[in-house]
């Protein structure tokens, strides 16, 4: 009877898997902590820093209302991260 060998990590993956975060979450990710960062800025140095928080906002609901903003072309155009539907 033939030993069953399990997969290493040099193998590759089946058709059906991905790998990485899908674009949402990277978008999410990065609107979070530009968020985050913006608020302590303002609190520790400038109330200015709200236009940080204002420009996140403004993308946010670019990618929403139109299904792009600057930082998902550059993640998808550079960087070739595909969105969960497309995977």
């Amino acid at each position: 009877m033939p030993a069953t060998i399990a997969p290493t990590a040099t193998e590759p993956r089946s058709a059906g898997s991905t790998r990485g975060w899908p674009l949402e979450r990277i978008l999410f990710l990065m609107a979070g902590t530009m968020t985050g960062l913006s608020a302590v800025l303002s609190a520790l140095v400038s109330p200015w820093f709200l236009l940080l928080t204002g420009f996140v906002a403004f993308n946010q609901l670019l990618f929403v209302s139109v299904g792009n903003c600057p930082a998902s072309l550059i993640l998808r155009h550079v960087f070739g991260v595909k969105a969960a539907c497309d995977r």
